[in-house]
């Protein structure tokens, strides 16, 4: 495989710009902890420490609108790193640099990379239909749905946590294997909303799908795979699908929070038959990582250590126009990923969003550029986190213009 060195000759050639967060807010009480230091090059001031971008995540902190942390590198170098509020309120814990957080939807991002790891190694067709490698779908679905629909979000598959099934059961499932056998069955009995390929549709159950046909290629269960081939080969020491046990019992864990109804901040993880907190995630979400291992994985991804350089292109290259694109630029739904040009840049990466947590993985190609977001405070109205995104692209893209 090629080295990871990012260059013009090697980065993607993406399609389009997107919102690639999960709309959400965030919140918490605390104090930033000490950057490390700012990147040689074209390092705009904006993004420094002590700049606009640091002083509005310190003001949102101090509000009480901000929980988590947050990383920007450039060409590897740390250019700001902050961490704000409680990781663990009830224990007065604060989030620190290398706290483990879940991911929600970022963790799409796993599932889609195994699948382009054994389709470079020749164990599945992005073009075959799904009845090729799982049974149990009637045809009308195994016969019609393809992997290359399931990755682009246009499997016409629903979410299977509308299932009443799902939500009867999920809390008796204590293993990742009853996890997702239980999941499957409740997808395989689901009807599809649409014709697949005719249309786009968000869906958590065709990355759950893609989570089976990981394990039925491989041999291995989904997690453990992931484990070997994404994690350890990404060089992500701490990132791991954590069980709930060890979300409760582990103090390097962040809890997820929300605001209730009555308006109290609420731990989500300490109330699962009120807000549901399965036994373990799934293909769809919620591994668990830290600011520098996902910032490791972005770079490892771009730089073809987990897939060799053409897989990876056909991996990050946009497939599915949105209909509607940001300002500036198109926006693309990839394998995985969202792809993006933003004023001549390449932008690819994914957002993640649940109560309690809300994510973002970005990754610039042309600029050499990673962000990370990783909040677990997160409601319907705090923190902005579509303003804090803007501004960093913002700043990225003007001072690499």
């Amino acid at each position: 495989m090629e080295n990871s060195r990012w260059s013009r000759r090697s980065a993607l050639r993406v399609l389009g710009v997107t919102s690639i967060a999960a709309g959400g807010a965030f919140a918490s009480a605390g104090s930033a902890a000490a950057a490390t230091g700012a990147a040689t090059g074209r390092v705009p001031a904006g993004l420094r420490p002590g700049g606009a971008f640091d002083k509005k995540l310190g003001k949102l902190a101090e509000e009480g609108k901000l929980s988590g942390t947050v990383l920007l590198t450039h060409q590897k170098r740390t250019v700001l790193s902050r961490s704000y509020g409680k990781a663990n309120e009830r224990r007065s814990l604060p989030n620190r640099s290398d706290t483990i957080f879940a991911l929600a939807s970022v963790a799409k991002l796993f599932t889609a990379t195994a699948i382009m790891q054994l389709a470079e190694q020749g164990k599945l067709d992005l073009g075959q239909p799904i009845g090729a490698y799982l049974d149990g779908f009637p045809s009308a679905i195994a016969d019609a749905v393809t992997v290359h629909h399931l990755l682009t979000h246009t499997s016409g598959m629903a979410n299977f946590q509308t299932s009443e099934e799902f939500r009867a059961n999920a809390g008796k499932w204590t293993s990742g294997a009853a996890m997702l056998d239980g999941i499957m069955g409740v997808i395989r009995k689901s009807a599809l909303l649409f014709t697949p390929g005719t249309k786009s549709s968000y869906s958590n159950s065709g990355f759950c799908t893609l989570g089976a046909i990981v394990q039925e290629v491989s041999g291995q269960s989904f997690y453990d795979y992931v484990r070997k081939h994404v994690f350890d080969a990404a060089g992500m020491s701490r990132t791991d699908y954590y069980t709930r046990p060890q979300q409760l019992s582990d103090d390097d864990i962040a809890h997820p929070y929300t605001t209730s109804a009555a308006g109290q901040r609420v731990d989500t993880l300490e109330h699962p038959e009120q807000y549901g907190s399965p036994y373990i995630g799934t293909p769809a979400g919620d591994a668990f990582t830290t600011a520098p291992d996902l910032e490791r994985f972005g770079r490892a991804l771009a730089g073809n250590r987990l897939i060799g350089p053409a897989y990876t292109n056909l991996m990050l290259t946009g497939k599915v126009p949105h209909a509607k694109a940001n300002a500036g630029g198109a926006s693309a739904q990839a394998y995985g990923p969202t792809s993006a040009i933003r004023n001549g840049q390449q932008i690819i990466g994914h957002g993640g969003g649940s109560l309690g947590t809300s994510t973002l993985l970005d990754v610039h190609i042309d600029s050499d550029w990673v962000v990370v977001f990783l909040f677990n405070y997160a409601d319907r109205t705090n923190p902005p986190i579509q303003e804090l995104i803007d501004d960093t692209r913002k700043l990225i893209i003007t001072a690499a213009g």
